[in-house]
């Protein structure tokens, strides 16, 4: 996996997610779910270039329905974005990178 993604459980959430001093992208999907293997580069990408910028989060929920559950994840991939311990918005389903670029950025300018 890469090296700029945290594997998020159950046991770490509020830690890595909520704790987080940066806004925070979490990926919620699930081996099996094509659409999440679809935007997996894509999430890959945006950690490698938004780096120090913005924290990127993986949470399998097939493993973890714990957090799942505690945001109402009812379709895989959502995309959340948290930002200063609370989920402050999310896309559902594989989108365009420049969606989630664009997104993402309002929330990154933000926060700094």
């Amino acid at each position: 996996m890469n090296n700029n993604i945290v594997v998020g459980t159950d046991n770490n959430f509020d830690n890595e997610v909520l704790s987080a001093r940066m806004p925070v992208l979490v990926d919620f999907w699930a081996p099996w779910c094509g659409p999440c293997r679809m935007v997996a580069p894509v999430v890959d990408e945006l950690a490698n270039e938004l780096q120090g910028k913005l924290k990127v989060v993986k949470v399998n929920t097939d493993e973890n329905y714990g957090v799942a559950s505690r945001y109402g994840i009812m379709s895989i991939p959502t995309l959340g974005i948290f930002r200063n311990g609370r989920m402050v918005d999310s896309v559902i389903g594989a989108v365009p990178k420049q969606h989630l670029v664009k997104k993402l950025n309002s929330y990154i300018e933000s926060a700094s």
